[in-house]
């Protein structure tokens, strides 16, 4: 599926390529399923390009989960057949056969099947990362705002089994019934009364995950008790939260970005991901999968996105 141009799902087009073949240190993935980030969708609107060099005609996506079925030179042989789940840095995975360096390549364990493995490749290393950071302490009273989204509802889960007290802000039944399942309260910040209802089941919270953003992120920040933790890591149609400076210095509140905390090392983010694939296949941790779409539809992946119509995370299959 390539990008054509800059542009609305239509861009997304099906284009025929011959068979890619591994160069040394790469393998060749036969794709099983690939993740659609809300990042493919503004990328293909040509948002963020002093960030991201991406000039149409691209193939899009950056993690991909599947088999290899080829491989390089100077490549371990034991690679070919396996299960694998790798990033590819932005670039190539909306494919049937994809090369992947074999430096990115992570085994799927057993009971783990391909797409929970590339929702988890994205969603549960950076919740992992963000509730490391946080330091979640049993007892303490945490707001996730856009709660049943890919990383916001591995947050919740994380959060919970460190023994927090987990708030759940989404908008509609189906939304919040998840995150009521996840182990949460459920809080629809579509509500003008929202912020009240959530100091009013804590009191005030100790920490915030923002993947909301723009109005919302700002309004979460009012229900954050003196000294609390807000860890900002996504925006939908809005940029980051801006939120008061002054007040948060007033109010001893600290403000972290995702920028400022992932700087992990390539060793450190496949070692990352190896535990979250390990906590998913015990049963620790479950990736929320809403939909899944055949390769060629993915169009209709980014428009269902774009349209807040998905309840977890969407997923291109072979």
């Amino acid at each position: 599926m390539q990008v054509t141009k800059f542009g609305g799902p239509e861009v997304l087009s099906v284009i025929e390529k011959a068979d890619p073949a591994p160069r040394p240190g790469q393998v060749l993935v036969r794709m099983e399923a690939v993740d659609v980030l809300f990042l493919d969708t503004r990328l293909r609107q040509g948002w963020g390009r002093e960030y991201f060099e991406m000039k149409p005609p691209y193939i899009p996506g950056d993690g991909i989960a599947g088999e290899v079925v080829a491989l390089g030179a100077d490549v371990d042989p034991a690679w070919l057949g396996k299960k694998v789940v790798a990033s590819t840095e932005n670039s190539g995975t909306y494919a049937e056969l994809v090369t992947v360096e074999e430096t990115e390549l992570v085994v799927i364990p057993g009971g783990l099947d391909e797409q929970a493995a590339a929702v988890l490749l994205h969603d549960a290393t950076t919740a992992m990362q963000l509730v490391d950071h946080a330091a979640v302490r049993p007892g303490e009273r945490v707001l996730v705002t856009a709660a049943a989204g890919g990383a916001a509802s591995i947050i919740v889960q994380l959060a919970t089994t460190a023994g927090a007290k987990v708030i759940g802000a989404a908008r509609g039944e189906e939304k919040l019934g998840l995150v009521r399942e996840l182990g949460a309260e459920p809080v629809d910040y579509s509500a003008p009364d929202w912020v009240e209802k959530v100091r009013e089941l804590t009191g005030g919270v100790d920490v915030i995950f923002d993947g909301a953003g723009g109005a919302y992120g700002r309004a979460a920040f009012q229900s954050a008790d003196n000294g609390a933790r807000v860890i900002t890591y996504g925006a939908s149609d809005e940029d980051f939260a801006e939120i008061d400076a002054d007040e948060a210095r007033r109010r001893d509140v600290t403000i972290t970005g995702l920028l400022e905390i992932r700087h992990l090392s390539r060793p450190q983010r496949k070692d990352v991901l190896t535990k979250a694939l390990a906590e998913a296949a015990a049963g620790h941790i479950t990736p929320a999968i809403g939909r899944t779409f055949p390769l060629e539809r993915a169009a209709d992946a980014h428009t269902a996105i774009e349209r807040r119509e998905i309840v977890g995370r969407a997923v291109l299959r072979a």
